[in-house]
């Protein structure tokens, strides 16, 4: 038998699988891909999360596009993060091309150009499906990790949460927010030390800056209603392929805060929506996440925590997360070993650091006797990436440097005029499309203030008239006149207690 033959078997008996999966390329020995050596991913371990990673140019954009195809082709939706705005292409087929052909030849799959159904979301002005959520479906907690808020400081939030639960004071938007925590050490400081003890004006500012910087970074436009409904991302069109939710995130990539803050949201409410899947055949949901570096380079601790724990727990939901970014140290170790599925692309090296994050990416790989994995990653083509994944039983497969198959959809973006059509056929555009801004918290403490004002002003004018009517008679009697006063002011007060409770 001779070392293609046996290379093979190693490559068949890895890769094998009794249940339905997905095959994204040929296994590659000394260069050269062997012709119908598969490198099959069972879709019985999709939703135990993966990387895909490489250095800029080698294709990781291409392979999160291939792995969305072939989801799609088996009814499985996908939701993209597109932060570089260049997988509109999938809605599209590939024009073809004889590299194309070629690089199917090789790999022993022939090549079919087709496109999918895409729907495009947006969390900023930008048009497409408006995702948006209020401020009470964050809850407390959720708010105070975005906010990187301090102990002390999240316990306000959490009484301003549970006065607002109390009181039937909606939370929908960040301005309702802010008017309750502005309300609570002003008009309603009493109020508030009544029921819940007092609550320092230094915190509420220090929590109050926080929510401004989060604005200023466009959380205005992302809280709010009408609230989107994940369940949306789970549709299946007439031909049985799911969905491709692509999330248009170019204008919000130099702003940190609100994309882990939008990410961190879905992920929760993902989480508590859906329902248990157990050891499910296939996934309900695949995300992928574009450039993840951007959602831990500037994250607390506290919030790293909430990621890693909803990362651990998700997957029994059925739903994977699929993290790309340039280099798998971009990823906090906790959440890199929980990644079943790792597509390693080409690695540079050009410095002594990146000769050492090459050696750590190598270390996350199974030792194999055809690879030394140290050095393949600075050989490999364009296309071509060191895969490690997990069998039916979660054990890891055979290391294999892959040559990948070719995206069926367009490696291009739509145009402006394809984009515009696509996104007026969306029926979720018209269901999102109408900003809700109904009477909530804002509103209902501005009129409460507005109230309470005006009650006082009239009690203020009663006694006016009776001072005067009473000024003749108390102008011989000192005693009186000071008596009078004193009424006077603890009737304004009793009048604003009053009406602010």
């Amino acid at each position: 038998m001779s070392s293609k033959d046996d290379f093979r078997l190693y490559i068949d008996e890895g890769y094998t699988t009794k249940g339905d999966y997905i095959t994204i390329g040929a296994a590659m020995l000394a260069e050269e891909a062997i012709t119908d050596a598969f490198v099959k991913i069972p879709l019985k371990t999709l939703n135990r999360h993966g990387l895909i990673a490489g250095a800029t140019g080698t294709g990781k954009t291409k392979t999160l596009q291939v792995l969305a195809e072939n989801l799609s082709e088996k009814g499985i939706p996908v939701l993209l993060m597109d932060l570089k705005g260049d997988l509109s292409g999938l809605a599209q087929p590939s024009p073809g091309h004889p590299k194309i052909e070629q690089r199917h030849a090789k790999i022993g799959i022939p090549f079919k150009a087709s496109n999918f159904p895409v729907e495009i979301l947006s969390l900023s002005e930008q048009d497409g499906v408006k995702m948006r959520a209020t401020v009470s479906e964050f809850g407390p907690t959720l708010l105070s990790r975005i906010l990187d808020l301090s102990v002390t400081q999240e316990g306000i939030v959490a009484v301003v949460f549970k006065y607002c639960d109390d009181h039937k004071l909606p939370l929908l938007d960040l301005k309702d927010f802010k008017k309750v925590l502005h309300y609570a050490n002003n008009e309603g400081k009493s109020e508030f030390s009544e029921e819940y003890g007092r609550i320092s004006t230094s915190s509420t500012g220090a929590i109050l800056r926080k929510v401004i910087e989060l604005e200023q970074q466009g959380g205005d436009l992302f809280f709010g209603e009408k609230s989107f409904d994940v369940a949306d991302l789970t549709r299946v069109d007439n031909t049985g392929k799911g969905y491709i939710n692509i999330i248009r995130l170019t204008d919000i990539q130099d702003r940190p805060k609100l994309f882990s803050t939008f990410m961190l949201s879905l992920l929760a409410e993902i989480y508590a929506t859906f329902p248990e899947q157990g050891d499910s055949d296939r996934p309900e949901l695949i995300l992928f996440i574009d450039e993840a570096h951007l959602l831990f380079r500037e994250a607390s601790k506290a919030l790293l925590n909430q990621i890693e724990s909803i990362v651990k727990l998700i997957r029994s939901k059925g739903i994977g997360l699929y993290f790309v970014t340039q280099n798998p140290t971009d990823i906090p170790e906790e959440v890199l070993s929980q990644l079943g599925l790792k597509i390693q692309h080409a690695l540079r090296a050009f410095t002594a650091k990146d000769r050492k994050a090459i050696k750590l990416a190598a270390e996350n790989y199974p030792i194999s006797s055809y690879y030394d994995t140290k050095e393949i990653l600075t050989s490999l083509g364009i296309g071509e990436a060191l895969v490690s994944a997990l069998d039916e039983k979660g054990r890891p497969t055979p290391l294999a440097a892959t040559l990948l198959r070719a995206p069926m959809s367009r490696m291009d973006i739509l145009t402006d005029d394809e984009l515009a059509q696509l996104i007026k056929k969306s029926s979720l555009v018209k269901k999102y499309g109408e900003l809700i801004d109904r009477e909530s918290a804002y509103e209902i403490l501005n009129n409460k203030i507005k109230k309470a004002a005006t009650l006082a002003e009239r009690e203020d004018e009663k006694l006016t008239v009776r001072r005067s009517t009473a000024s003749k008679s108390t102008r011989q009697n000192p005693i009186l006149k000071v008596l009078t006063s004193a009424t006077f002011i603890r009737g304004v007060l009793g009048v604003l207690k009053k009406v602010l409770r």
